[in-house]
């Protein structure tokens, strides 16, 4: 295929695609640009609502809050199910509990640490629920989750079309450089090829990330399969006649000798009999706001059953667990997490310019046609 010709349908497919899928991606971009500080957004909404807490120099053991809590919401008799307790990173922040109820809605009740006092209650269809499930999916369940993933894959053809048609090929600096004194249809030429090659690698990035979630019991074999990486098995306990679980504060014990200077970050409790008990750690190292590191227990007997230290896992679940800080922008910090808000607003400047070269390109068209005629 001649040159010519290979740029020509480049340009066909870019500007048709972008065209089509702009809408979407900036829905997606958008509410991915206030997702990357969903963190900093709910611990100011959830201070808003049940207050601040005061630090104090000790915290109470992690299995009295628990017990707390389930004996407040064992007796009250709405058959509500304590499913995962998130450990504060901050000194001022609260206990989350996360309960399921029957109509497979949850509930997040949130206890001061230096207390037990329970702070309150929500649905856990918040605001950052709601962004998430509008990012993921479009709200619209296991359909909107197909389409957004199909998006993402269209957005890395998209990308690639755009690196093939930026002009920084013939002259590097050009490229990169927007003139403001130009007339204004190329100021929007340059401010699109200059917006779209600085963010194009994030944008990858987000699409891969955001494609193979959305597709992963597809993508995850095959990246277990190209880095040769033999997946694990799901641990499982053996509960014994007449064996109650051994108590959280010996299971928190043992799971802190098998990762020695680790910190908790959350403890995913048993539902089933044959539940394991997993209690997921951040060590110093690692970028990932939670940590990516688990260790599962044996809920009878405290049995270490299987140790994922973050730093030392197989490759293909090393890149798995690089997907999150890829797509929310966290391997950088603060520094990063600021550029990925501009990589989350990129889709709409780049839709915007798009259509604005779109539609001069139409009018000179139809003036052309009708001089002709």
């Amino acid at each position: 295929m001649k040159s010519k010709t290979f740029r020509n349908w480049a340009f066909t497919l870019h500007r048709y695609l972008g065209l089509a899928m702009g809408f979407v991606l900036i829905i997606v971009g958008l509410t991915g640009s206030v997702l990357v500080f969903q963190k900093e957004i709910n611990d100011f909404l959830v201070a808003q609502q049940f207050g601040y807490i005061s630090p104090q120099q000790v915290p109470l053991s992690l299995e009295s809050v628990v017990n707390t809590v389930k004996a407040v919401y064992d007796s009250s008799g709405n058959d509500l199910k304590l499913n995962k307790l998130y450990v504060p990173s901050e000194p001022d922040e609260p206990i989350m509990f996360a309960f399921t109820v029957p109509n497979d809605k949850g509930m997040d009740v949130f206890v001061n640490p230096y207390t037990g006092a329970i702070m309150g209650e929500r649905s856990d269809t918040t605001l950052i629920l709601l962004l998430y499930q509008l990012h993921y999916a479009l709200m619209a369940g296991d359909i909107g989750m197909t389409i957004v993933g199909i998006i993402a894959f269209m957005l890395m053809v998209l990308n690639i079309t755009g690196i093939i048609l930026w002009p920084g090929w013939r002259k590097l600096i050009a490229g990169f450089k927007i003139k403001w004194n130009a007339h204004r249809k190329r100021v929007n030429f340059d401010i699109h090829k200059v917006t779209g090659m600085i963010a194009v690698v994030f944008l990858t990035l987000t699409a891969f990330t955001g494609f193979c979630w959305n597709f992963y019991n597809f993508t995850e074999p095959i990246i277990y399969g190209v880095t040769f990486t033999k997946q694990q098995a799901e641990p499982v306990s053996v509960p014994q006649p007449g064996q109650i679980p051994l108590r959280l504060t010996e299971q928190l014990k043992i799971a802190d000798a098998a990762l020695p200077g680790a910190i908790v970050r959350s403890i995913s409790l048993p539902s089933k009999p044959e539940d394991t008990l997993i209690i997921q750690f951040k060590l110093p190292q690692e970028s990932a706001e939670r940590g990516q590191s688990y260790v599962y227990l044996d809920q009878y007997t405290g049995k270490v059953l299987r140790v994922d230290n973050a730093l030392k896992m197989p490759l293909g679940d090393r890149i798995l667990n690089s997907f999150t800080p890829l797509h929310y922008g966290t391997f950088g910090g603060l520094f990063s997490r600021i550029f990925y808000v501009f990589v989350g607003l990129s889709p709409l400047i780049l839709f915007i310019t798009g259509f604005v070269m779109y539609r001069h390109r139409y009018q000179e068209k139809s003036v052309c046609h009708k001089s002709i005629i």
